[in-house]
């Protein structure tokens, strides 16, 4: 049985016996090794697997002295995955050669014939090596996505009223745990900054919080974003890349939007979440993972199982505790600090000297009922602040669904403006749901969004 802390190690070299010799000695050590004569093998050897050290012989039948065909293959491999750990191995090597091929990318050298305690300890100086450069791989660009999360502009929940006050003590609740959970919401009311909450408050707040919009992956993306993919796996794959669920390791993992994802690709889903290991596109060794699960979605996913558009048993996986997060209409009262908040930020952003909003303007905001919830008025806060030549944003400063529909001429031909008010009628007689709005209009949420965003609704 190989030991799960020894290497995958690949060997190439012409002598045979030198290659069963070798993998005897390290089979011992607990390493998995593959032997292979040939070396024109060796790209489709790279093609379809991974390795923490490649052992290469220095000279093939063609030269068996000057190293040429050594240097060769080496360049080669590194072209393929410069991060790659070789060892170059020959019986006639010298000081030069030795330090001609540590220039050229090699990470070590060593002699034929061998003492076997020396190649053990190369073998293992060099998978620590490995090792080393995946993790720094992988922090480098578990780095790259925190600094880009650090730089959204609103990393707290906002808010005093009794609905989201209820929400913060189930954040509580569920943080400490490494519980699963369900965010289940309108779109724009905050799902996402309550994952980061969790996050936040968990015992997994100094690693990594990965967030994935589920509904903008196409379905043949979706293994490499998710899983990872192999350099050469298909034709964009330019470099080996750890998927979303290898950068969350020892974090936490947020699938956005997961109400979107076909049979097949919940089917997918599943499998990794029940394993606890994934497999890059294009390898076929697993690596695990040790995430906690956040998902989230504004579409109604016990309804979905009944109709078998959700799979149950994905929804047990991943609803252990669910979170319901009201919309901006039922917690009125936090519409003024919200307000405040997003008018500070974007006048200091545009550099414009504005710091109220006049009592009649509030009222306005307050009295709408922001089908499109927090996202909706933070864009009319900018909108206004953009706009406006006062320091007070006035309740003309602010263009809203139903001040729109009750000036459109309702004789007008034009497609555009026709949709439109079909669209803010909808919402308005259905008080800002979405899903009750589409379902009067005959569409999909997700086409309704689209056309929302579309006329600025």
């Amino acid at each position: 049985m190989v030991n799960p802390e020894g290497g995958k190690i690949l060997m190439i070299d012409d002598d045979e016996d030198v290659l069963l010799a070798a993998k005897m000695l390290l089979k011992k050590q607990g390493h998995h090794v593959i032997i292979e004569k040939n070396p024109k093998k060796i790209p489709f050897l790279l093609h379809n697997d991974t390795y923490d050290v490649i052992l290469l012989d220095m000279n093939f039948s063609k030269d068996i002295t000057s190293g040429k065909e050594g240097f060769y293959w080496l360049e080669q491999i590194l072209g393929h995955d410069p991060s790659a750990v070789v060892i170059l191995i020959t019986a006639f090597g010298d000081v030069e050669m030795a330090v001609r091929a540590l220039k050229a990318g090699a990470t070590d050298f060593i002699l034929k014939p061998w003492q076997n305690e020396k190649l053990v300890a190369t073998i293992s100086t060099a998978i620590r090596l490995k090792q080393s450069y995946n993790e720094v791989d992988k922090l480098k660009k578990a780095k790259e996505m925190l600094e880009e999360q650090i730089s959204r502009p609103f990393g707290e929940i906002i808010g005093q009223s009794k609905a989201i006050q209820e929400v913060f003590t189930l954040i509580d609740k569920v943080a400490k745990t490494d519980a699963n959970v369900l965010i289940l919401g309108e779109n724009g009311t905050g799902k996402e900054l309550i994952a980061r909450a969790i996050h936040q408050r968990s015992l997994r707040k100094d690693n990594s919080f990965v967030s994935v919009d589920m509904g903008a992956i196409t379905e043949t993306l979706f293994e490499s974003e998710l899983f990872g993919h192999k350099k050469g796996a298909f034709t964009d794959a330019r470099e080996d890349r750890p998927g979303r669920f290898e950068l969350a390791n020892n974090g936490t993992l947020f699938l956005d939007e997961i109400g979107n994802l076909s049979m097949s690709l919940q089917s997918k889903l599943l499998s990794a979440l029940q394993s606890r290991q994934v497999t890059r596109v294009g390898a076929n060794q697993s690596i695990p993972v040790n995430i906690r699960l956040i998902c989230a979605t504004n579409m109604p996913l016990h309804k979905m199982v009944q109709e078998g558009t959700f799979r149950q048993d994905l929804l047990y996986r991943i609803n252990t505790v669910e979170l319901h997060v009201p919309p901006l209409c039922d917690r009125v009262e936090d519409i003024p600090l919200l307000a405040q908040h997003y008018l500070n930020y974007y006048a200091k952003k545009y550099h414009k000297h504005v710091n109220a909003i006049t009592p009649e303007a509030m009222d306005k905001l307050k009295r709408y009922a922001w089908p499109g919830n927090i996202r909706e008025l933070q864009h009319g806060i900018e909108r206004a602040v953009i706009m406006t030549d006062s320091a007070t944003l006035q309740e003309s400063d602010f263009l809203l669904s139903r001040t729109v529909a009750s000036n459109t001429n309702s004789n007008t031909l034009n497609l555009d403006e026709v949709e439109k008010t079909a669209i803010v009628k909808a919402l308005n007689m259905h008080n800002g749901n979405i899903s009750k709005a589409a379902d009067e209009l005959g569409l999909t949420r997700a086409s309704l969004y689209r056309r929302m965003e579309k006329y600025g609704i």
